[in-house]
């Protein structure tokens, strides 16, 4: 990842920027218990994901019994293939539920009185690190998702077999580790496009309605700012030539997209009204100067996760430049 320097906050267009240390920022004092806990988590989720590319799926097997219901040898080849994996999609979306849980805890270090948001991304910028990198993990995991039908395909046959079974007054020893409540909630998240992406949206609506007390403005800039320090960084020649890696250019690309997403689902009114305080059309021409293969996930996760494009007071300009 490239050196990335912090700058002094500067006005643009009137949107906010300044540039946070995502390579070398390290935990204050202040910091640090918080910065413990997300740590803990987020060390977990190179693996997740390296676990979830490698993933290839049950489909052989699952169709070879469909195909031959009277087989039980091919019925217990596809169910001893698909239950490892549903052990495997179980892990994934319990680091779901981490991951929920660390994104409160880092809004509520960045949105808290006496700073403003903006205060918070520059003193805070070790926790600010981590937020990037949950966005960024959550955009790669679901890009990977996407991509992988086989999630669904092998979910569902187990699904269907337990039922089978159940009916059959039949217990399986993978109930005791994916019981039938366990089941429904995994049903639900790989329902999704991309469930990563919705579990942090639920996150941060959660933490919205939970702080009442705690103006909506005080989230909804935070995730405005990180939107700036992203697209300037991106569109600037002078920044962009301090990356080191093609890594780095997607990590800021993930981080951009993923903090449109949220804001548009925690603001009243979206990301895209003119009166957004997000730069819509820069952030959609950075992204579509990219090499197309690169960013493709990234603006189908504008299309169809965001809340509010489609509302009529988006302008057919944005609307345009998603088509």
């Amino acid at each position: 990842m490239g050196n990335l320097l912090k700058v002094l906050t500067r006005e643009i267009e009137n949107y906010p920027h300044f540039f946070l240390d995502f390579e070398n920022a390290q935990p204050t004092e202040g910091e640090r218990e918080i910065w413990n806990q997300i740590s803990a988590v987020l060390q977990d989720s190179e693996s997740i994901l390296a676990e979830l590319q490698a993933y290839k799926g049950a489909g052989p097997e699952i169709r070879d019994a469909i195909q031959n219901p009277n087989d039980i040898q091919l019925q217990e080849k596809a169910w001893n293939a698909v239950c490892p994996l549903v052990v495997r999609l179980k892990r994934f979306y319990e680091f779901s539920i981490r991951l929920e849980k660390a994104l409160q805890s880092l809004l509520e270090s960045l949105t808290c009185p006496p700073y403003t948001p903006t205060q918070h991304l520059e003193r805070e910028q070790a926790l600010a690190k981590e937020f990037a990198e949950i966005l960024h993990f959550t955009l790669r995991f679901d890009e990977l998702k996407m991509r992988n039908p086989a999630i669904q395909n092998d979910f569902s046959y187990y699904r269907r077999t337990i039922s089978r079974n159940r009916i059959n007054n039949m217990h399986l020893d993978i109930e005791n580790e994916v019981n039938n409540e366990m089941a429904n909630r995994m049903s639900l998240f790989y329902a999704e496009a991309t469930p990563m992406l919705k579990t942090l949206s639920n996150a941060t609506m959660h933490f919205v309605s939970e702080n009442k007390t705690l103006p909506i403005e005080n989230t909804t800039d935070c995730l405005s700012t990180m939107t700036s320090v992203c697209k300037v960084m991106l569109e600037t020649p002078e920044y962009r030539s301090r990356f080191t890696s093609e890594e780095t250019l997607m990590f800021c690309m993930r981080v951009m997209v993923g903090v449109i997403i949220l804001y548009d689902h925690v603001h009243p009114v979206g990301a895209f009204c003119k009166t957004s305080k997000i730069d819509m059309k820069g952030c959609i021409k950075v992204l579509k100067e990219q090499a197309p293969d690169s960013v493709e996930g990234l603006l189908n996760a504008l299309r169809f996760t965001t809340k509010h494009l489609n509302d009529e007071s988006t302008s057919k300009q944005i609307r345009a430049m998603l088509q």
